[in-house]
């Protein structure tokens, strides 16, 4: 163990960092959109069924191999299989993939905060207008937004992480939650709202179909933050009296709890808009959500509490989605972070003005795929459409290489670390016998099933995404 290696405080600084990492927009909107447009109900008790048997098992082996290294995925990697080529590209992809993902999702942060700022100064009006978007998203002022965003982001994580990541994390998501509480406290008591939460939390299972299952598993697995190589990381700063499959429990709980509330914020509201509104018809963009649709609810409050209280309420909204964004993006790039200390022996300091300069780079080139560069807007071309820069990282890296990354700590945990290994460092920490039943299925599970899966998930995705071949339905 490296002797400067940091370490959360506590049990409840590692639950809500984790958390923190996993409850992310795709959390706030991806899952009521998911939700709307697949069934409600039946989409949540699949998507409930799929946490438990699938990325429970997949989060613990995340979070072992962090914590039985005290490395980022590249060292975790490198360590467990003596130096061997093959499983170091594993850790290569393990860290290179949250790089990427931090450069998109720096960029929609950002869009978040432009729009907090708007609904803050009261823009509200100018906000609902189906124009301003796209205004937004092409104009100059993105990169003011953007500087102030990566400055937060930055201080978080110069702090480290005890005086950083966990101190923030304690703040942030206790307030995230205040927040989602009391916004669906208020949206439920809105004329049809209540045809919204009907819709959402009772299953008719005759809509559960291949494609609800699909959809379920994915945002599942996806909304957990597995495969970035977050858990890896911040498995590496747990401290061994805690309890690995506890704590995944909790982390998971916390997540899908958010996701189901977010459930009860969105989904009333958008009934209580449109009434008769189609939600097959919801467009599959989250960010079409946040940015175009929810202005439009939000100004349409005025009628019951005024323009100030229809300002505020969409304040209040804002802000808990930039609380998400950037507790997620924080944990995003602490991985490439710890890589680099790790690798290069650099102090936090210069790793993280290194990965400034590059994350802040690729991000300002992504921002200009909206069409202020012809060349970055048409950056290349698959599956029969041109694609921007923004579009190839989100494609390659979040839709295609994540599973990729899921079946990948899969097999090597059973394959090369050894299930006798893993299951002794899930009992490092916990009381004998106590995860008996638990371990045995994480090992079941983990050696046959979920690797088909995640195999299967990778292969058909990149013959959507790169060929538009659906293998599946």
């Amino acid at each position: 163990m490296s002797a400067d290696r940091e370490h959360f405080s506590s049990k409840l600084g590692f639950i809500l960092a984790a958390a923190g990492s996993a409850v992310g927009i795709g959390n706030l909107v991806g899952f009521p959109v998911a939700a709307a447009k697949n069934g409600g109900g039946a989409f949540l008790l699949i998507y409930a069924i799929f946490v438990v048997i699938i990325c429970l098992p997949v989060m613990m082996a995340e979070m072992a191999v962090g914590r039985h290294t005290n490395k980022d995925p590249l060292g975790a990697y490198t360590k467990l299989s003596d130096n061997d080529s093959k499983w170091k590209l594993a850790g290569w992809l393990g860290v290179i993939t949250p790089f990427m993902i931090g450069v998109f999702y720096l960029v929609i942060t950002v869009w978040i905060f432009g729009y907090l700022f708007g609904a803050v100064i009261g823009d509200l009006e100018l906000l609902a207008d189906p124009n301003t978007f796209g205004e937004f998203i092409t104009g100059k002022s993105l990169f003011v937004y953007m500087a102030v965003v990566a400055a937060i982001t930055g201080v978080i994580l110069m702090s480290g992480v005890k005086e950083g990541i966990e101190k923030a994390a304690k703040v942030l998501m206790p307030s995230l939650f205040v927040l989602l509480v009391l916004l669906v406290i208020y949206v439920l008591t809105l004329d049809n709202a209540f045809a919204g939460v009907s819709f959402y939390v009772l299953p008719d299972v005759s809509k559960i179909t291949a494609s609800v299952i699909s959809g379920a598993l994915s945002q599942a697995f996806f909304s957990l933050s597995l495969g970035m190589g977050i858990l890896v990381t911040y498995g590496s700063y747990m401290s061994k009296k805690q309890d690995i499959p506890d704590s995944s429990k909790l982390v998971a709980l916390t997540d899908t709890g958010v996701a189901f509330v977010a459930g009860l914020l969105i989904l009333p509201a958008i009934f209580s808009f449109d009434p008769n509104v189609d939600t097959a018809n919801l467009s599959d963009s989250s960010v079409s959500l946040i940015f175009v649709l929810l202005p439009k609810i939000f100004l349409s409050l005025q009628a019951d509490v005024g323009y100030f209280g229809a300002s505020a309420i969409a304040s209040l909204f804002f802000l808990l989605v930039f609380f998400a964004a950037i507790t997620s993006l924080v944990s995003i790039i602490e991985v490439p972070n710890s890589a680099i200390m790790g690798e290069k022996d650099m102090s936090r300091k210069k790793s993280l003005a290194t990965l400034a300069v590059m994350v802040v780079l690729l991000s300002v080139f992504a921002s200009m795929s909206f069409g202020m560069s012809e060349f970055f807007t048409k950056f290349v071309s698959y599956a029969g459409a041109d694609k921007s820069l923004f579009d190839v990282i989100y494609d390659v890296f979040y839709d295609t290489i994540l599973p990729l990354n899921g079946l990948l700590i899969c097999l090597f945990v059973m394959l090369r670390w050894k299930k006798a290994n893993f299951n002794n460092e899930l009992m490092e920490g916990a009381a004998p016998g106590k995860h008996k039943w638990l371990l045995k299925y994480a090992d079941f599970a983990l050696s046959t099933f979920i690797p088909v899966i995640l195999a299967v998930i990778f292969i058909n995705t990149v013959a959507m995404k790169f060929f538009a071949v659906n293998l599946l339905f």
